[in-house]
């Protein structure tokens, strides 16, 4: 089995051509989409990738957003986890790498959400830029279900405290550059069964497709990036396959099948 972990199918990149981006996808043996929301805009446009594909969504308020969000989202998110089928709390944070991001708005936003995370008793979807420490602080006061600690580039010491926590970590396009060696050597050396695939779709597009100018990432080009890791770790790419898909739905849960538009599973 081949799952994205992490694809954000409704973002605007998307709005021209998102049934052939699903097709292509189911094309190359991809047989679920994680959607996770980045504020409160998006709410309905994630729930319409589950109503018309089949992909598992999450809801969540996005460190990058943070001077959009305000409190009366995290009461509509609280109303949305409630009410919507979602298979986490994401993607949510902390990212100390943007400039200009208020850091005290976006602790009190995250652990907002990590209390809520906990109470539903919902996985979570990290975001962790320049911030994996902190995040591991508030992840040990919180206590949530595990979840994934999304587009990790962390040391083995910051890895193995997320999977002490009970999360999976997300590679995905940054592991395909050669210049990219911690990264890689990470993928390489960290337990198969504590890594999940991820595309992040449309961003971080893996080295094929690094341009100028750089091309839009989309999920299809996910079975590459796990014959990236597969090489990596001198393993068959069936095996990695196995795997991740394996860890996905032990942090997530079953994810059922996604399906094209117009075709229900």
């Amino acid at each position: 089995m081949l799952i994205d972990s992490h694809c954000h199918l409704d973002a605007p990149e998307f709005d021209t051509d998102r049934d052939r981006v699903v097709a292509a996808a189911g094309t190359a043996g991809l047989v679920q989409l994680v959607v996770p929301s980045v504020g409160a805009a998006m709410f309905e446009g994630t729930r319409r990738m589950r109503e018309r594909y089949g992909c598992a969504v999450a809801y969540g308020l996005h460190p990058l957003y943070i001077a959009e969000h305000r409190d009366e989202h995290l009461a509509l998110l609280a109303d949305w986890l409630v009410r919507e089928p979602a298979v986490a709390v994401g993607e949510i944070g902390l990212d100390f790498y943007v400039p200009g991001l208020d850091p005290v708005r976006q602790v009190d936003v995250f652990e907002a959400q990590l209390r809520l995370a906990r109470d539903l008793d919902l996985p979570v979807i990290v975001h962790i830029r320049r911030s994996q420490d902190q995040v591991l602080k508030y992840l040990r006061k919180w206590r949530v279900r595990g979840g994934i600690a999304h587009a990790f580039n962390g040391s083995v010491q910051q890895a193995e405290a997320f999977m002490a926590l009970g999360f999976k970590l997300g590679f995905g396009g940054a592991m395909t550059y050669s210049g990219s060696q911690r990264i890689r050597r990470l993928a390489a050396e960290l337990p198969l069964d504590a890594i999940v695939l991820e595309t992040d779709a449309p961003d971080i597009p893996p080295a094929w497709l690094a341009g100028p100018p750089p091309g839009r990432n989309a999920p299809d080009q996910l079975p590459r990036i796990a014959a990236e890791l597969a090489g990596l770790r001198g393993v068959a790419v069936d095996a990695v396959l196995a795997a991740t898909a394996s860890s996905v739905q032990a942090v997530l849960g079953p994810l059922g099948r996604m399906h094209e538009a117009g075709h229900p599973a």
